[in-house]
């Protein structure tokens, strides 16, 4: 389509390789030049062509080619403490919304609904928005650039989610699953949770609205969308509550005399899954498109031969295994498709089992409110990580 052909001509298309290597790379960049300004620049979005204002690194947290506690580690004992706190939270925001969406599944639920009902009435302004015609210059340049690179910077996102809510007047589950679908770092919980905080579900009755002032303060004038945006941002509303379920316990079992299934969820379930596996295998979910699915997709082949669900059941009786075990997947697809996977393995004498993290482990159970429960938490969390003695414990 032209619009994306002109956007690529404009930008310089970033390189995401769906590799550890590529991920490591990208974190020890950051580490040497752009951790310590973080906090003080993060908010500023100057352009594909300039420099990264923040840490493009989540790409590869997403599938966990590279880990959090990672991250954190270097980061924290490279720079000191009083650099790292903005960081150290963001990334901590990820798992926020993992554990909150992990005890709240009805969200999710819903908003598949909800997502449902809206494709039974796609509009004329709907296609305007994602073809990037609607005459909003910065939300449009955002539309093709996602398309075009498979990444937003996280305020534009922010700024896109409110501009689509507030002023284009879409439903905010076609403008989510837009975002999923080509964001190359798209993650269930986080982006159905930020649109959902955007729109004043997730915190009720607040708002972000998107002024003309604030984009053109932090795209440094590249934007001005002077009296084109909504005044008014009005909370949506919902007429029900999502109750909150206990965390799922974990399989405890490692991986000695089983087969070995890497998800898109967790791409190096073997850097904290103990034992030999039999056999390793590479579950795929191909539900984005362009760049997010070609990157999806290298990110679990790396892993193993490429299976579907039914295949899993295939190779662990030809391997005389009984056990198979993954990496634990969060509420989304995945997730969804190891449970129906786990009927029909049980079916066959075979048991699934999910190993969860320590990182989430230790996350989670505190994400039952706002961040700031778990924001309390965080120098306990790092030390019980054993990443405290560098930690930012003393600035809130």
């Amino acid at each position: 389509m032209p619009w994306i052909a002109q956007i690529c001509d404009k930008v310089c298309t970033m390189m995401f390789e769906p590799t550890r290597e590529a991920g490591l790379a990208r974190l020890n960049a950051f580490t040497a030049d752009g951790a310590s300004d973080y906090g003080r620049l993060r908010n500023f979005d100057i352009g594909p062509k300039q420099p990264s204002t923040v840490s493009q690194l989540s790409p590869w947290i997403r599938h966990r080619l590279v880990s959090e506690q990672e991250v954190l580690a270097q980061i924290l004992n490279a720079h000191d403490p009083a650099q790292t706190v903005s960081f150290v939270q963001e990334v901590f925001w990820r798992g926020y919304f993992k554990g909150w969406l992990e005890q709240r599944p009805s969200v999710w639920e819903h908003y598949l609904i909800g997502l449902d009902r809206a494709r039974e009435n796609i509009s004329a302004d709907y296609a305007d928005a994602i073809s990037g015609r609607t005459g909003i210059a910065c939300f449009d340049h955002w539309c093709a650039e996602l398309v075009a690179t498979g990444y937003l910077h996280n305020h534009a996102r922010m700024w896109f989610a409110s501009i689509w809510i507030f002023t284009l007047r879409l439903p905010w589950e076609l403008g989510a699953d837009f975002l999923l679908t080509h964001l190359i770092d798209g993650d269930p919980a986080s982006n159905t949770l930020s649109w959902r905080w955007v729109a004043g579900l997730h915190t009720k009755g607040k708002t972000y609205p998107a002024t003309a002032e604030n984009i053109a303060r932090f795209t440094e004038g590249r934007f001005d969308p002077a009296g084109q945006l909504a005044n008014i941002a009005e909370p949506l509303v919902e007429p029900f509550d999502h109750p909150l379920v206990p965390l799922t316990a974990p399989s405890k079992r490692f991986c000695d005399d089983a087969l070995l299934l890497v998800t898109p969820e967790d791409c190096t379930p073997q850097t904290f899954i103990a034992g030999q596996p039999r056999d390793t295998l590479g579950m795929m979910i191909l539900r984005p498109a362009g760049l997010a699915a070609s990157f999806t997709k290298g990110a679990v082949e790396q892993a193993g031969r490429e299976v579907t669900p039914r295949q899993i059941i295939e190779a662990a009786l030809q391997a005389h295994v009984s056990h198979v075990v993954t990496a634990w997947a969060p509420v989304g697809p995945v997730a969804t498709i190891l449970a129906t996977a786990k009927t029909e393995l049980a079916k066959e004498g075979i048991t699934l089992h999910q190993v969860r993290r320590t990182y989430d482990d230790l996350t989670w159970p505190h994400a039952t409110a706002g961040f700031f429960k778990l924001k309390k938490k965080i120098p306990q969390i790092l030390r019980d990580l054993d990443l405290g003695s560098r930690s930012a414990t003393s600035h809130p």
